[in-house]
């Protein structure tokens, strides 16, 4: 048994890891996949003659990968995939019941900060589905999954990036601050526990660790919606909400975009 150590400068959120995942899945003699997404590293525990094929298939992901070293081993890791799933299960849980949440108060307070940080959310749900969707699937289905997740997200990002220009151009009401600040509060503080849940695990696959940097990044959003809020106060203009929301929706574009990486 062989455990290859591969350098994957560009691997930096969970979409470049489930696109080595779908790429890896059908090469026969893997046995085990450990991700280090701070270091960017990738370990391959695997039957030694297929090193080449690992190799080539890594380079056509264009993600800058590189084999680093092999060694060989007597035993292989174990995986604590079930409290894993089960961790991933309550942030997706989190992200979605906020992603209902935060579009239902956004949409009657007229706060397009809510209304993205809400898309931000069921964006990060669907990574984490995707995540979980690659455990004992086929690898045709997990491609459609990430093409309809993937097209639904730009789609909804696109509408709320054109909603976010009508509104800079009309004469619209100055949104809810007061609901703003309460219902990102709210927010913050469902994320910080999925961040310490996360933490908790002390794992270090990269799911999970993808997990916690998503997790982190809402709550800078969270944080910005926030500060949005109490400059609407300040400055009775519902433009700081609108600079915020279309942040955001930027986001969720560029995560769609990866998303659809996986559908090739």
């Amino acid at each position: 048994m062989k455990e290859s150590l591969f350098k994957i400068p560009n691997m930096d959120c969970p979409s470049e890891e489930n696109l080595i995942r779908l790429k890896l899945r059908g090469v026969q003699g893997i046995h085990q996949l450990a991700f280090d997404l701070e270091k960017r590293e990738l370990k391959i525990y695997h039957q030694e003659e297929i090193l080449p094929v690992l190799t080539t298939a890594l380079d056509g992901l264009n993600l800058g990968s590189h084999w680093l070293e092999s060694r060989e081993i007597k035993q292989i890791p174990k995986e604590r995939e079930a409290d894993q799933r089960r961790l991933l299960w309550i942030v997706l849980a989190i992200n979605f019941g906020f992603f209902v949440v935060e579009s239902i108060y956004g949409y009657f307070s007229k706060s397009m900060g809510l209304i993205a940080d809400s898309l931000d959310m069921m964006a990060d749900a669907l990574v984490y589905g995707l995540s979980l969707l690659a455990i004992g699937t086929q690898t045709s289905n997990q491609k459609k999954v990430a093409l309809i997740a993937g097209i639904l997200q730009g789609i909804l990002a696109l509408l709320g990036f054109l909603e976010v220009i009508r509104r800079f151009l009309g004469n619209e009401a100055t949104p809810d601050f007061h609901t703003m600040i309460w219902v990102s509060v709210l927010a913050l503080g469902a994320n910080a526990y999925c961040l310490y849940l996360l933490q908790s695990s002390r794992s270090e696959e990269a799911h999970m660790k993808a997990s916690m940097i998503f997790t982190s990044n809402d709550i800078l959003i969270n944080l910005g919606v926030i500060l949005a809020g109490l400059f609407v106060l300040w400055l009775e203009s519902g433009i700081p909400d609108l600079l915020v929301g279309a942040i955001v929706f930027v986001l969720v574009v560029l995560g769609a975009i990866r998303i659809l990486k996986l559908s090739r």
